[in-house]
């Protein structure tokens, strides 16, 4: 299987060779014999093996799921798509998510609120200075003012004037 399966990492994966000759000729640890050595070297030498036979299933399963995926017509797109879906699921179902909903549509009701009493304090306030005597005072000045400007385009018999060719304009007695 190995010679066969070999092939089939050449595009993805590079072995590292193990120079068993070398690590021989090194002195044995402390505490060990040269039989123990030994035997903990041909277990390595296995490990190492199926680590390297390992990869190269896993690198032929990656590429037959990648065989599949593409028949199904499934894109690295379809795939990002459904994970953050499913992110996006599991962030609306945790509890800070939810702790943080509730907190700002708190706030929301809370701003609202203080916006519309704002809204209410400043409508009360115009209405109140509008109902002042300086006010009427001023209303008074400024609509007498605007009698007499009217008043002299009336008559006025200037062609250029705004009201055209001596037409009267409607007369606006409405209060400011």
């Amino acid at each position: 299987m190995e010679s066969a399966s070999q092939g089939l990492l050449s595009d993805t994966m590079t072995d590292v060779p193990v120079d068993n000759t070398a690590s021989a000729r090194t002195s044995a640890p402390e505490g060990l014999t040269e039989a123990e050595e030994e035997e903990l070297r041909s277990e390595l030498a296995k490990v190492e093996e199926e680590i390297g036979t390992l990869r190269q299933v896993l690198a032929a399963k990656e590429r037959h799921c990648g065989e599949l995926k593409r028949k199904l017509g499934l894109t690295t797109f379809d795939e990002l798509k459904q994970n953050l879906s499913k992110s996006w699921h599991d962030v609306q179902g945790s509890n800070a998510y939810k702790k943080t909903q509730e907190t700002l549509s708190q706030a929301g009701q809370k701003t609202s609120a203080a916006l519309s009493n704002v809204g209410s304090v400043i409508s009360r306030k115009l209405g109140d200075m509008r109902n002042s005597t300086t006010f009427k005072s001023f209303e008074d000045r400024v609509g007498t003012i605007k009698s007499r400007v009217v008043g002299s385009r009336e008559n006025s018999t200037d062609p250029h004037s705004p009201t055209g060719s001596g037409d009267k304009p409607p007369q606006d007695n409405a209060r400011f």
